[in-house]
């Protein structure tokens, strides 16, 4: 089935590209969820026309996305946490706590964006990335001390 995406799917292609795939895995997923269309004639004019639309919101995106980029590069925030032995961490940090301590110093960053390849469990500084847009990646600080 061959059929031309409306949004970037991660393991298949990019907007506007034309992808050759299962049936099923078009009609079931793909289709229903928008994020393609069949490749018939009369589409592939209308992508053509939308594919101009579609790069320039992009490259908009990513000026927004490297400009916030650079403003995250002097965010820190603090969390306290108690400890124990060897000064770790009752608990752990994850990306909800680093998200509610960014909204409480003004900045609001959604926490699916925070990349946390693993909760944090020890006090110490960290440099924590942020995800903006697929090609910009920002970073901030998060200091974890002692209750």
């Amino acid at each position: 089935m061959k059929l031309i995406l409306r949004e970037d799917v991660e393991s298949l292609g990019k907007i506007g590209e034309i992808v050759e795939v299962a049936g099923g895995y078009g009609r079931n997923y793909l289709l229903p969820r928008g994020l393609a269309v069949k490749a018939s004639s009369k589409n592939l004019k209308e992508q053509e026309h939308q594919k101009k639309l579609i790069q320039a919101r992009m490259d908009r995106q990513k000026k927004d996305a490297q400009e916030m980029a650079g403003s995250l590069d002097s965010v820190s925030c603090t969390i306290t946490r108690k400890t124990g032995e060897d000064e770790r961490l009752y608990g752990s940090v994850t990306s909800r706590d680093i998200e509610e301590a960014l909204r409480e110093e003004g900045v609001s960053i959604d926490r699916k964006r925070i990349v946390l390849e693993e909760p944090i469990k020890k006090l110490g500084v960290y440099t924590v990335p942020v995800k903006l847009h697929t090609d910009v990646t920002g970073n901030i600080k998060v200091w974890v001390v002692k209750e």
